[in-house]
């Protein structure tokens, strides 16, 4: 598992990758690698014992040609400037690919969650709320939750910024809690556009999804999702990870039971029989296929080469260095990137932003069909543009499809002053 590459230098190198296949012009090619701005602000908290606490948090606004800049705000120890403008600049490229009108956007703050109480994180949450004020607007930047976030901190956001606003604005973050104006099927959302992208690939390939040997790195909301939804297609999830290490079971785990021993325990680890493995040793099991859903440089282009899957669906954001996906490619495996395959929450972001804005509100059915088509369709030209334009991987096709979109918005807008 690689902690070296720096996930910036991955999405330009990704980018430049899928340029060299479309007519842009090198000068329009490099204005789409850099954010157009990144606040970097350093938070002063009160904490529960009476003492002040620095936090270092990030905002990165990466591109708006195509609309307000979107994204998630993620708390983590690990949280770097790069990594933020990285994950801002994946945004673009996943909302372009499923062709909703999104820039792309994301923030971090540099804490471990586990280490402070309730009350801390709501004065860390609204102190960071205050700072993005001037940025942040349902027309300008919509926040999201991310990692080691959720409806909590969206809830505290929203109040925060309506209550300094003077003014009623649901659509300033998305994620929320119902009560506060989120949208049925949200939670669901990443989970279950990483099982779309799953089954869309199996039937690509000619292949069987049911019966299909599973692993899943990584169980949190989005890995144990779309375990599940896999699993209901007649799949056999034999193998699950988290931070505490990974459990395989031949047999097939129930990927629900799995969850609600880790909801009691802490972990996946100790989980009934199962084998006890480590991270890197499920990463490369020969399965039918993996599903990376944990953070990004999972896979590293040593540890690809010991990669015995054929087929990965990436529920992370950016899991395989650009090393990786050339050795993957040299191997015939094929990889379905992150930026279809993990849209369903941004696209579901996009339904919670609109009924916000009618103030009309859609029921968990709608919502999953609206999403089926989006992801479905985005499939479809994802498997175009491959064969179109021969590429050498389905990542490189998603970018080819995306860029264009970017492109064709910033050329239609024209570049001003």
């Amino acid at each position: 598992m690689s902690d070296e590459a720096n996930p910036f230098e991955s999405l330009q190198e990704q980018i430049d990758d899928a340029a060299a296949y479309l007519d842009v012009d090198d000068d329009v090619i490099h204005r789409l690698k850099y954010p157009e701005r990144v606040l970097e602000t350093n938070l002063s908290v009160d904490m529960d014992d009476g003492s002040i606490e620095r936090f270092k948090a990030f905002r990165s606004q990466f591109n708006g040609d195509r609309g307000p800049y979107k994204g998630g705000i993620r708390y983590h120890p690990g949280v770097t400037r790069d990594e933020v403008k990285a994950l801002s600049g994946w945004m673009v490229y996943k909302c372009a690919v499923v062709d909703i009108p999104y820039g792309g956007g994301k923030g971090g703050i540099v804490v471990d969650p586990s280490e402070y109480s309730a009350g801390e994180l709501e004065r860390l949450t609204r102190s960071f709320a205050e700072e993005l004020r001037p940025l942040v607007g349902e027309d300008k930047d919509v926040p999201a939750p991310d990692v080691n976030t959720g409806q909590r901190e969206m809830n505290w956001i929203k109040d925060t910024y309506e209550t300094l606003e003077n003014t009623t604005e649901p659509g300033v973050v998305t994620g929320k809690s119902i009560e506060a104006g989120g949208s049925a099927g949200r939670v669901e959302a990443t989970g279950r556009s990483t099982m779309l992208t799953a089954r869309e690939a199996f039937d690509y390939l000619g292949r069987d999804i049911e019966g299909a040997s599973v692993a899943v790195q990584g169980y949190g909301n989005a890995g144990w999702i779309a375990a599940k939804l896999i699993d209901e297609l007649g799949a056999d999830v034999v193998a699950v990870s988290d931070s505490s290490g990974a459990i395989h079971d031949p047999d097939g785990l129930d990927p629900v039971s799995v969850k609600e021993f880790k909801r009691e325990s802490g972990s996946v680890s100790g989980y009934d029989d199962a084998e006890s493995l480590s991270n890197e040793v499920l990463l490369t099991m020969d399965v039918d296929l993996l599903v990376p859903a944990a953070l990004e440089n999972a896979i590293d282009g040593d540890l690809a080469a010991d990669v015995s899957a054929d087929v990965i669906v990436e529920a992370a954001n950016g899991p395989l260095t650009p090393d990786a996906d050339d050795v993957l490619t040299e191997k015939d495996v094929h990889v379905f990137p992150d930026i279809l395959a993990n849209a369903g929450g941004v696209t579901v972001s996009y339904f919670e932003w609109v009924q916000n804005r009618q103030r009309f509100y859609w029921d968990e059915q709608r919502v999953n069909e609206e999403l089926e088509a989006i992801i479905t369709n985005a499939f479809d030209d994802l498997t175009t543009a491959y064969e179109a334009f021969d590429v050498p991987n389905f990542r490189t096709a998603a970018y080819v499809v995306a860029i264009q979109r970017v492109v064709d918005a910033f050329t239609d807008n024209g570049n001003w002053p």
